[in-house]
């Protein structure tokens, strides 16, 4: 078991908990998007798994915060992952 933690959070986001991704969008300053993950019980294999769409429509957001989270949380947070299990 890797003992590297960052902010509390596993290291790779396919690891997190549903709180982890939590606190990782009010990290982020998306307090009130980030208890709509909670609600929807995503975790971080979850959304790693996310498409824009899903973000945008699945989820009830407001459109503005939803694509910030999308692009600018998500989709990174995918590519990294990809680069580093690849």
């Amino acid at each position: 078991l890797s003992s590297s933690v960052e902010n509390g959070r596993p290291p790779d986001p396919a690891d997190w908990a549903v709180i982890d991704v939590v606190n990782y969008f009010r990290t982020a300053g998306f307090e009130e998007q980030a208890n709509v993950f909670q609600e929807q019980e995503i975790d971080g294999k979850s959304l790693l798994l996310m498409t824009r769409n899903d973000v945008l429509t699945g989820l009830s957001l407001k459109l503005g915060p939803a694509l910030k989270i999308y692009e600018y949380h998500v989709k990174p947070l995918q590519t990294q992952h990809l680069k580093n299990n690849s």
